[in-house]
């Protein structure tokens, strides 16, 4: 069964970034939509950010202007480029497929705070 393994997460204070790294095990992420989703403590999973194949993408409205998601197709991996971070953006992130999607990984935790 495919694996998707999320990294980059930490402590970083408001107004700072971070940069979170997805990497699949298969062999046909280059034709898959990819996405970064979030949970916060008590709260539902949500989706953050989608890259389609073609490379179009969508966000979440609260994220707009701030991060940006963006694939290399030749190395498997998803990224999401966060910048000024707030502390409404802690949570465990996760990366998955929107459309067909794989078993979730183990997220990478994200801290905002000073």
């Amino acid at each position: 069964q495919e694996q998707l393994v999320e990294s980059g997460g930490g402590l970083v204070q408001p107004g700072g970034g971070l940069r979170l790294s997805c990497t699949a095990s298969g062999s046909i992420f280059r034709i898959r939509a990819a996405g970064w989703y979030r949970q916060a403590p008590g709260k539902q999973r949500e989706m953050v950010a989608i890259i389609r194949s073609n490379g179009i993408t969508n966000y979440a409205d609260s994220v707009k202007g701030r991060f940006t998601i963006s694939r290399d197709n030749a190395k498997n991996t998803v990224y999401l480029q966060m910048n000024s971070l707030k502390p409404d953006d802690t949570a465990v992130y996760y990366c998955n497929y929107p459309f067909d999607p794989t078993s979730w990984g183990q997220g990478t935790q994200v801290t905002v705070s000073s």
